[in-house]
Parts: C-alpha cells; sequence; structure tokens
C-alpha cells in the first residue's frame, strides 16, 4: 500500500467513525440497558453514579459505578469506604466504538464528578467465561482471584450473598428471606472472580504496583465480548425508547433509586 493509499485509509476511517457521547443518564435508562444487554440482568441496589452512552444519537447502553464490595478491599490501602467505588456493571447493545474507549471516556467523567475518589475496584466472573479483557484494553491493574462466598439457589434462580441481601426485607437474616421464598432453598460454594484495580490517585500506584500479576487469558470458548468492538446482545432500542432517553438526560449522580 502507497503512503497515499494509507493515508485515504486512514481518512475513511476518521471519517466512518461514529459519534460517541457519555453523559450522565437516568436510573430507568442504566436499568433498561442492564436488564437487556448485561449477562446478570440485574441492577444492583446500591448508591449509584450511572453514565448513559450514545453513538450517533442512538442510545447503546450504559456503565454503572457503585459502592459495591469495595469497603474491605480499600481500606487496606489506607483508605475509607468513600474513597473507593466499584464498577458494577458496563451494558451495551451491539455497537461499533471500542469498549475500551468508552469505559476511558466514563473514567474521565467519573474523575471529575468525584474527586476524593482514590481507587476503582471490578471484577471479571471465570464462571460466565469472563476474564476482563475490556480492564486489560484499558490498563487496569490485575491482582489475582477473589476467595470464593456462599451463592444461594432460590427457585431455581442463582443469588450472590451481597445481592440476596440487598433484595431482602430489612428485618429478615438473609437465610430467613432464602426460606421463606423457597423452602427448598439451597446454598452452594459461588465462583472465584478475576481482580481489577484501577488507582485514581498517584500515591496509590506504588502500592498496587507490588500486587499486579500476568493479566489472564481469554478462554476459546468464551461468551465474553472483545474490547474492541462488543455488545452485550439484545435488540436496538425502539423509537420510543429513544424519546424516553435522550441525550442531555440528566439526573443525580449519586442515589439510591
Amino acid at each position: 500500500m502507497t503512503k497515499r493509499n494509507r493515508l485515504n485509509a486512514q481518512s475513511v476511517a476518521i471519517i466512518s467513525r461514529p459519534d460517541l457521547r457519555l453523559d450522565w443518564c437516568s436510573h430507568a435508562a442504566a436499568k433498561y440497558a442492564v436488564e437487556h444487554w448485561h449477562y446478570s440482568k440485574r441492577m444492583p441496589k446500591s448508591k449509584l453514579a450511572k453514565i448513559g452512552i450514545w453513538e450517533d444519537g442512538q442510545f447503546i447502553g450504559a456503565v454503572v459505578y457503585g459502592v459495591g464490595a469495595t469497603a474491605a478491599l480499600v481500606q487496606r490501602f489506607g483508605l475509607t469506604s468513600i474513597e473507593g467505588a466499584e464498577l458494577v456493571r458496563v451494558a451495551l447493545r451491539n455497537h461499533t466504538t471500542e469498549v475500551s474507549r468508552i469505559l476511558s471516556v466514563s473514567l474521565r467523567l467519573v474523575r471529575h464528578a468525584f474527586p476524593g475518589l482514590k481507587l476503582l475496584v471490578s471484577f471479571a466472573d471465570p464462571e460466565y467465561g469472563h476474564s476482563g479483557i475490556i480492564y486489560q484494553a484499558s490498563g487496569w491493574v490485575y491482582t489475582g482471584m477473589t476467595a470464593s462466598s456462599p451463592e444461594y439457589i432460590v427457585n431455581g434462580k442463582r443469588w450472590h450473598g451481597r445481592a440476596l441481601r440487598h433484595e431482602k426485607p430489612a428485618h429478615l437474616t438473609t437465610v430467613e428471606a432464602a426460606s421463606k421464598l423457597d423452602s427448598n432453598y439451597m446454598i452452594v460454594l459461588g465462583s472465584s472472580k478475576h481482580r481489577y484495580l484501577y488507582p485514581l490517585d498517584a500515591s496509590l500506584e506504588k502500592q498496587i504496583a507490588p500486587l499486579s500479576k500476568p493479566y489472564p487469558k481469554r478462554p476459546k470458548d468464551s461468551s465474553e465480548p472483545p474490547a474492541i468492538h462488543a455488545g452485550e446482545g439484545g435488540a436496538a432500542p425502539t423509537r420510543t425508547l429513544h424519546n424516553l432517553f435522550p441525550l442531555r438526560d440528566r439526573m443525580s449522580r449519586v442515589d439510591t433509586e
């Protein structure tokens, strides 16, 4: 390929690159994305920061950060629970933009909106064939596998203990809630998950660096979407949905809806 042809090819690529917009979105928009395009089909119940994603003006999904299972993890670095957050969902329909680019823009939004945050955490579940490809492409630090934790099978549906605790009535224990819903419920040992860290504070980089391990490889039979062009599946939103979740659908940055 000649130099002129290479330049023409680059120009075509630039011209055809879709217009990407990320902005704070409503709980309803993020919930729709999670329930339709994320393998869990479940919206977390903790305090959440929800970022909507639009490609050429079309709503294609959401990135959701929250106060998940980060408290104990961030305390080991001398941080308080409000100085750490978890990337809890990346829910995308079929799209063109690289997931790593989407994630990078969302990180800039979070860093700007919450200057007190110093560390982000996320997990990839190998039970679903995920190894954390999008985190690897975005430069997150891989620190190994988590310990297995109990999970509940209630009416044929599998629940992580934390998820069930968020759903149950406050006056019931997790076991009481499970037995009330299903007298034949079961407790099983959950899978270990890949853990990734993303320091937002330069002082943490030195602390985290010694914990870094080689990135795990993506299994050959994995259902995990690639980090370049990916989607969690599902049909395109209807025209009504596009009207319901317009580009500038701003809501409170953190809430407990």
